[in-house]
């Protein structure tokens, strides 16, 4: 089966982190409820520097989820399909 995601970078200021992180669980909910995934990283050496994952079995799943999701994701519009390896 194929898989949509889309990703979003920021860099979150080292005084806003805490408040940053404290919202992620209602991002990860609401995602779970739009039948998607949501994942987040952060760069070890670097303390603030995020990578957000959403990603959906479809991309009009991720293309509807991320119409109403708290915290708008930047680069949601370029959604990346999964390649198939043979």
């Amino acid at each position: 089966m194929a898989r949509s995601l889309t990703l979003q970078r920021s860099i979150v200021p080292l005084h806003q982190r805490k408040d940053y992180i404290k919202r992620l669980p209602e991002r990860r909910d609401y995602y779970a409820r739009a039948n998607c995934r949501f994942s987040v990283f952060e760069e070890v050496g670097l303390p603030g520097a995020f990578i957000e994952f959403a990603e959906a079995a479809d991309p009009a799943t991720l293309a509807a989820a991320h119409s109403a999701a708290p915290g708008a994701m930047g680069e949601a519009a370029r959604i990346y399909q999964e390649v198939e390896i043979k």
